[in-house]
């Protein structure tokens, strides 16, 4: 079996960070900020949590191969910083009085990260030799 201990590791980690900034974006924020922004919120831990999880299958597959695996935990781990990170601190913006210009142009930087992290993986999938037979 093609186990790669790091990226499961790693996942169940941000599954973890994913369920608390969840729970805080849904109970913490309910009397600092608006709705629009506890929606926004919550689009960055969705996206967090897909991700997340797809990095634990990428680490359990045994038809990923470890080049595949690397390079798509990679896309996506700086994907959902960029990403749902940005996305977390624009919400924020107001409780931690910061200038959010920089996280306006991280987030589409993240989401491209993510796009790219899916393309690696079609890319790993169709040039693995274990997966010619599907």
């Amino acid at each position: 079996m093609n186990f790669n201990k790091k990226i499961t590791v790693l996942a169940a980690v941000m599954g973890a960070l994913t369920v608390i900034i969840g729970a805080f974006g849904a109970h913490g924020l309910k009397e600092i900020v608006s709705e629009k922004t506890i929606t926004s919120f919550e689009t960055g831990v969705r996206y967090q949590m897909f991700h997340v999880i797809l990095l634990l299958i990428i680490g359990f597959s045994a038809f990923i191969d470890q080049k595949t695996q690397k390079w798509v935990s990679r896309f996506f781990v700086f994907g959902i910083l960029l990403f749902s990170g940005s996305i977390y601190f624009i919400a924020l913006k107001d409780i931690f009085l910061i200038n959010t210009k920089i996280f306006i142009i991280a987030t589409p930087i993240g989401g491209l990260l993510l796009v790219a992290g899916w393309l690696r993986l079609a890319y790993g999938i169709i040039v693995n030799k274990k997966t010619q037979n599907f």
